[in-house]
């Protein structure tokens, strides 16, 4: 798990979690959970966003109670690679996060694709964890396709969050350990 300015108990590998829920105001923490291709690029960019106290990559969206990277990498599982993000509302807004980083790391008008990764695995989702999640989720979406930076339209699902489950160790960090890595995300304008 990627520690920004929080501490934080890191899950048991591949233990299922629920999302925590959105609005968290005595503790001034909230939390998303987001899939837009490959966990490793996405985790390098949202770890460096202001507001972002945590991040973990992992598995969200599938029916597999306990799905690890040898099961999801085939696509079969309904797991997309994902990531959750812990971030401080006072900081960041769940609208910000996805408007100004989400849309912008990732082409959201491939249909299960991002770069050279091809699957179900690699769609684009939001997994909301409340009604309020979900009406901004909604609400940007439709602003971000309407705006015509995209010459497709925009795919991305936008689902109840259900269990999400940390990815193995070594794709924790992945980028900070293997700098030079693959990934196929990067801030569009």
């Amino acid at each position: 798990m990627s520690k920004g300015n929080g501490p934080s108990e890191p899950a048991p590998p591949n233990s299922p979690t629920r999302a925590e829920p959105s609005n968290v105001p005595s503790s001034g923490r909230e939390t998303a959970v987001l899939a837009g291709g490959c966990f490793w690029g996405m985790e390098d960019i949202l770890r460096k966003v202001p507001g972002v106290l945590e991040t973990e990559v992992g598995y969200a969206g599938g029916a597999t109670q306990s799905p690890n990277y040898e099961s999801v990498k085939t696509g079969e599982t309904g797991h997309a690679e994902s990531i959750r993000v812990v971030f401080d509302p006072k900081k960041l807004s769940y609208e910000e996060l996805l408007e100004k980083w989400f849309f912008r790391m990732h082409d959201p008008t491939t249909k299960n694709r991002q770069g050279n990764d091809v699957g179900t695995q690699y769609r684009s989702a939001i997994f909301v964890s409340s009604p309020e999640q979900r009406a901004v989720a909604e609400r940007v979406k439709a602003r971000v396709d309407q705006s015509g930076k995209w010459k497709a339209p925009v795919v991305t699902e936008i689902v109840d969050a259900g269990a999400f489950t940390p990815a193995e160790g070594y794709h924790q960090d992945y980028l900070e350990k293997h700098p030079g890595g693959y990934t196929c995300h990067w801030l569009r304008d």
